[in-house]
């Protein structure tokens, strides 16, 4: 691949990850938590650090803490380690209410969990 063409992919890839990302809109987690219901089911970002992390083959979920609360967050690979700092975009479900799609460990099944759409660090 010629540079001039490397260089265009990556600038197209950056814009559709920008667009991406200006689609949902960032919270904290207490306002998430304060109004479940009006977040449920949309797609919405968070960020601040990963207080713990539970991974098996790279999937699992972890705790975020941006200051205002904490929400656990499940991925599909890529499970940060506790103490990072990351930022977040999914969306909010139950935690009690994934039926057989994710097999979370007790302490995760509770409250509102976000499920992963794109993360950076």
């Amino acid at each position: 691949m010629s540079p001039k063409k490397a260089k265009l992919l990556f600038a197209m890839v950056l814009a559709s990850a920008m667009l991406v990302l200006v689609g949902c809109e960032s919270k904290t987690i207490n306002q998430i938590l304060a109004e479940p219901q009006r977040y449920r089911n949309h797609d919405v970002g968070i960020t601040g650090n990963v207080v713990r992390s539970f991974s098996v083959l790279g999937a699992g979920a972890y705790q975020v803490d941006d200051g205002t609360g904490k929400m656990w967050v499940v991925a599909k690979n890529n499970v940060p380690r506790e103490g990072a700092r990351v930022g977040v975009k999914g969306k909010i479900q139950d935690g009690f209410n994934l039926g057989g799609l994710v097999k979370l460990p007790e302490v995760v099944r509770s409250g509102m969990v976000m499920f992963l759409m794109a993360a950076s660090r």
